[in-house]
């Protein structure tokens, strides 16, 4: 678990996604829909900024929700959807 602050949080979490899709034989090109979970609504522009640079201009539909906790008290969680 990354603790360095919400952008060293959010990549760690974009690079382990990108290792998921990786293993499926897929890419950030075959995701067309994202769930974007932050502790902290205030954290949005910071997370949104790291996220545009492993999606860049297409980025898929998404979905950003502010929750109370999750788990391990991680800050982020991006959850996706992919199709070949």
């Amino acid at each position: 678990m990354v603790t360095d602050g919400i952008e060293a949080e959010t990549e760690r979490v974009l690079e382990n996604l990108e290792g998921v899709l990786t293993a499926a034989g897929m890419t950030f090109d075959h995701v067309i829909a994202c769930r974007v979970y932050m502790t902290d609504i205030n954290d949005y522009a910071q997370i949104n900024e790291i996220y545009g640079r492993y999606f860049g201009a297409n980025a898929p539909a998404r979905e950003a929700v502010q929750v109370c906790s999750l788990p391990r008290g991680a800050r982020v969680e991006i959850s996706c959807t992919a199709v070949r």
